[in-house]
Parts: C-alpha cells; sequence; structure tokens
C-alpha cells in the first residue's frame, strides 16, 4: 500500500509540476490554490484501485492543493475544508473530495463523469485551515476522450 501511496504522490506531483508551467494556479488572500483536471486513464490501474478511483474513458478526477504564502516568503500546505460540484448541459454531479496527504504535500481529489469535447464548469467552495473566510473557485475545462 505504501508504494502505491508514493506512486500515486509522484503522480501527482507530476500533473502538479505540469500545472506550475501552465499557471494552473489562483490566488485567493494569501491562499494559492493549485488545480489540475485529469483524465482518470493517466493514473496506473494499482494506484486507482487503491484509492477507489474508477479509470475508464469517461471519467476523471479535479485535484485541488492549496498552500498558504507566509510573511516570511516561504509557503506551507494547508487542510482544507471543501464543497463543490461539477456540471455540463446534459449533467450536473456533486464532488466527493478525498484528502491525501504525503510527507508535507496535501492534496484533495474528486472524480467525475464527462462527455467527450463537452465543456465541464466547476464551482468549489474551500477554506484553508486556519483562514478567516471560504473562498469560491470556478473551472470552465474541457475534457476529451484518450
Amino acid at each position: 500500500m505504501r508504494s502505491n501511496k508514493t506512486l500515486l504522490s509522484l503522480t501527482l506531483l507530476v500533473l502538479f509540476a505540469s500545472a506550475a508551467s501552465a499557471q494552473q494556479s489562483e490566488m485567493f488572500g494569501p491562499y494559492e490554490l493549485h488545480y489540475s483536471v485529469v483524465n482518470s486513464t493517466f493514473l496506473q490501474p494499482e494506484v486507482a484501485a487503491s484509492y477507489g478511483i474508477t479509470r475508464g474513458k469517461k471519467s476523471a478526477i479535479l485535484n485541488l492543493a492549496v498552500r498558504e504564502k507566509l510573511e516570511d516568503g516561504t509557503d506551507v500546505a494547508r487542510n482544507m475544508l471543501l464543497k463543490g460540484r461539477t456540471w455540463d448541459l446534459i449533467q450536473n454531479q456533486f464532488l466527493e473530495f478525498q484528502e491525501i496527504s504525503e510527507g508535507t504535500a496535501i492534496y484533495y481529489i474528486a472524480e467525475f463523469k464527462f462527455i467527450n469535447e463537452e465543456w465541464r464548469f466547476f464551482e468549489v467552495d474551500f477554506r484553508p485551515q486556519g483562514a478567516d473566510q471560504t473562498y469560491t473557485f470556478k473551472l470552465k475545462h474541457q475534457l476529451y476522450i484518450n
């Protein structure tokens, strides 16, 4: 099980490295929310199974992580409370987030179904640990069957 967690963490780190180069993050006060949307088929079958993620050509995951920018210039990963939904022209789905902690990294993933080439809309309310308010993140993303 530990090797699967490490493999998932490495997969997520690769996704976030790609996300960083594409500037897939947004600032909310002192909090930087990193996000990515990926097809579930990018995950290794054993990793997906260990986290209960259904791999399939019409299944994807939303991956979120938040880091607080501190006054000394450093940043730190924060836990957060999340509530969200995703929709397209045909279907609406509430997101069920799963927290994944590995070392100092904290990620939240939620899987959802999609229709090929349709735009998916996301709206997530999140409150980082220690924050005095809840923030709303919105995203529009087009997905393709691969």
